[in-house]
């Protein structure tokens, strides 16, 4: 009795695990462009429609008033203060982290994402009992002149406190998947922490620092809840620009708070093309700093 030749399995077609029929396809493509539209492009439209609306001279004589102006100068003020002393903070947070080894690293970690967790209201109402009239050290600062609720100081640290995570949290990802190897052999050949930091580990976290700067000051010009604590919203001294848009919106100077919404929208705008810019100038090392 000879044996029976086994039939061959029929191969199955072969189909990639990302290919989707061509409806759900489109499908996702459309429903991804429909919600940018609801929650993004119409928003920006009715903004910069409404600015406009009785003409450019109007929505640019609205910016020209004493008020739109401080507030202009004061948020790029905070935001200069801001971004510089946030992105130091964020480098030697990371460095500290993933370079070294030492009890308490994930509690400074924890703490580092505190202000994620916080509300920006909360977090206003803590420097003012901190350092508000009521309290001991604020009663001091005011009586040496050097008051920090109500004034510039305050609006500046509730602004630092709710963007310091933004740098840290890009570099720290980055920095732990490097390693320590090139710095340790950057030390071992007499390269000093300077040089080794500016030679060896600045350039392999350019972009993370970037991504982190561009979000951080993003957030601090855009800063509501916090700095409408601490400042008083004293015109023409306090007042920032989201502060700045509520007031004109509240007495009902609809064309200059949406131009200076305008305004806002279009600086967040600006940041965001500088940063696609940079990634299609330099996509190759871009590219390179990944697979690395």
């Amino acid at each position: 009795m000879t044996d029976t030749p086994a039939i061959p399995a029929r191969p199955r077609p072969f189909r990639p695990a990302t290919t989707e029929p061509a409806l759900v396809k489109w499908s996702l493509i459309g429903l991804c462009l429909a919600v940018l539209t609801v929650l993004l492009f119409a928003p920006l439209y009715a903004v910069f429609d409404e600015a406009l609306r009785r003409g450019w001279a109007f929505a640019l004589a609205s910016l020209s008033e004493p008020d739109a102006q401080s507030a202009i100068r004061l948020t790029l003020l905070v935001a200069a203060i801001t971004v510089p002393l946030n992105a130091a903070f964020g480098i030697a947070a990371a460095w500290a982290i993933t370079k070294f080894d030492w009890r308490g690293k994930a509690w400074v970690i924890t703490f580092i994402d505190l202000p994620f967790s916080i509300s920006p209201v909360v977090a206003g109402l803590l420097f003012i009992l901190m350092f508000g009239a009521n309290s001991a050290l604020g009663m001091w600062l005011v009586a040496n002149g050097l008051p920090v609720v109500f004034a510039v100081p305050g609006i500046v640290l509730a602004t630092m406190f709710i963007t310091f995570p933004f740098v840290a949290r890009e570099l720290i990802p980055v920095m732990l998947e490097q390693g320590r190897a090139e710095e340790e052999a950057a030390l071992t050949l007499g390269a000093s922490g300077w040089r080794t930091f500016l030679t060896v580990t600045l350039p392999n976290i350019r972009w993370a620092l970037l991504y982190g700067v561009l979000l951080c000051n993003a957030r601090a010009m855009g800063e509501f809840g916090a700095v409408a604590v601490v400042s008083g919203k004293i015109r023409g001294q306090t007042t920032t620009m989201p502060l700045m848009i509520e007031m004109f919106y509240n007495e009902y100077l609809s064309v200059a708070a949406f131009t200076m919404a305008g305004v806002l929208a279009l600086l967040a705008l600006v940041t965001l093309t500088l940063k696609s810019a940079l990634e299609w100038r330099y996509a190759d090392q871009l590219a390179a700093t990944h697979r690395h």
